[in-house]
């Protein structure tokens, strides 16, 4: 593990980056409308894509944009378009952390990835998630309620019904489960008469996180051990390991075992906690990281950058503290 102290004062800021699920059709539109910058980002991604991302995420159809292989080069997109308008006011974080997927696009705002290298990934990744899927359907539930050793313990009752682990460790009380659908199942009828206070199953094409990927790692192993990563400018709080890292070589590793292990999140919350942040910018649609960081840490205030409006607040605020 490396230190940084010393690298950063209270004063600097964290950028968070979403994962699957953060999409909405319409979004990034008026990003791609406000600036010359994001349309050629949007124009490049279509290209690589080999489809109108740009469409999909401007105008839909929802149930479209919702599939896997469209969700997550629509939230990378978002992303990075999005810290890159932070870039041009001259914002630069002092750490980094994705959410998931949304650790492709903390990579590109470390200066480990290139975007078009980073969107190559994504696509590739969602293409084998989606095809892993689709060869050993499953699902994923989220548990609210229930301390994280009772969901691991919860987990092990059900083994010999199936194949189900805890996949996300989001916040505490909020645990999402992933595996064969009659283990999840299963899992859900012991939970109520633990006391869950929800179990709710969620609308996903697979098991992610959980051992149910291991042919997407699989395919994706290749890919990310020739991928050039380079050493990122700031740390970077990975999903696997919850620690601060600048090896290029622990990222790739990390990239490879996210797609089968749990993320993390809480914990790589608190690794933030730990370095002094009081600030952190959540980069890219949506807000579900705000709500995460409320239950995780109240007292580290979270600013958008989802919206042309969202940024200029957060620029303002941002340089006003510097």
């Amino acid at each position: 593990m490396l230190s940084f102290a010393g690298v950063f004062s209270v004063s600097k800021f964290a950028y968070i980056f979403p994962g699957q699920a953060s999409q909405t059709v319409g979004m990034a539109a008026d990003l791609y409308a406000a600036q010359a910058s994001v349309r050629a980002l949007f124009s490049r991604a279509d290209e690589v894509l080999g489809f109108a991302l740009s469409e999909l995420c401007f105008n839909g159809p929802e149930e479209q944009l919702a599939q896997t292989a469209v969700t997550q080069p629509a939230v990378f997109a978002h992303s990075v378009a999005a810290f890159q308008l932070l870039e041009e006011q001259g914002l630069v974080p002092a750490a980094v952390a994705g959410h998931s997927l949304g650790e492709y696009s903390a990579l590109v705002a470390a200066g480990a990835l290139d975007f078009e290298v980073g969107l190559q990934l994504v696509k590739d990744r969602s293409r084998f998630m989606q095809d892993a899927g689709d060869a050993q359907p499953g699902s994923m539930a989220v548990l609210i309620g229930l301390e994280d050793a009772s969901v691991i313990a919860l987990c092990a009752q059900v083994a010999d019904v199936g194949t189900v682990v805890a996949a996300n460790f989001n916040a505490p009380g909020q645990v999402v489960v992933s595996g064969e659908k009659a283990a999840v199942a299963r899992l859900g009828e012991l939970a109520r008469e633990a006391g869950v206070k929800r179990f709710v199953e969620l609308a996903v094409s697979g098991a992610f996180h959980s051992p149910l990927m291991q042919p997407a790692a699989e395919h994706m192993r290749a890919l990310l051990e020739a991928a050039p990563i380079r050493a990122p400018r700031v740390p970077v709080i990975t999903n696997v390991s919850a620690t601060a890292v600048e090896d290029p070589e622990v990222l790739r590793a990390d990239l490879i075992k996210q797609i089968t292990h749990s993320v993390r999140w809480t914990e790589s919350m608190g690794i933030l906690v730990e370095m002094g942040f009081e600030r952190a910018v959540e980069v890219g649609p949506g807000s579900v990281l705000k709500g995460l960081m409320k239950r995780i840490a109240r007292d580290v205030k979270i600013l958008g950058a989802g919206t042309v409006d969202d940024i200029a607040a957060t620029a303002a605020v941002l340089q006003g503290e510097s």
